[in-house]
């Protein structure tokens, strides 16, 4: 990993980390649908769909106006935020992950909301192809992809 990351991908490293210790695969930075990219988004081993978006201070979190758009995305949503946040300001009804970038810390599991099937069918090929394409670009970093 290149050592000139941005706060909030720090905390997703830590956050996949964390995930794999639950058997949790995951990948960042995914589009589901136009308009919308999320930070993390994890595969469970009974195919259960979480997105975790990483905070990384007051501002990131107030200037974020598309958060409720991932719902529609997963089965559970998570807040990851560093130990020094004001998790009061996050809301009571989703799930909170305290990270660093190293690891973390389940705090609250938010709601579960099973994703109709066909919308589940449609994230995990996504899911697929995004890992994919990544570890093409790491084996052969010439080619190009999209």
């Amino acid at each position: 990993m290149p050592d000139d990351l941005q706060p909030g991908q720090l905390l997703a490293r830590g956050v996949c980390r964390h995930l794999l210790s639950h058997d949790f695969v995951s990948v960042v930075e995914l589009t589901p649908t136009p308009g919308l990219r999320v930070d993390v988004m994890a595969l469970g081993p009974k195919g259960e769909i979480w997105v975790v978006e990483c905070k990384s201070s007051r501002a990131d979190f107030t200037s974020d106006s598309k958060w409720q758009g991932y719902l529609d995305w997963c089965d559970r949503y998570f807040w990851a935020v560093d130990a020094e946040f004001p998790t009061e300001l996050l809301p009571d009804d989703t799930g909170l992950i305290i990270a660093d970038s190293y690891g973390a810390e389940i705090v609250r599991l938010g709601p579960e909301d099973k994703l109709p099937p066909a919308r589940r069918k449609v994230l995990t090929r996504k899911f697929a192809r995004h890992a994919a394409l990544r570890w093409q670009g790491v084996r052969d970093p010439g080619v190009t992809f999209s």
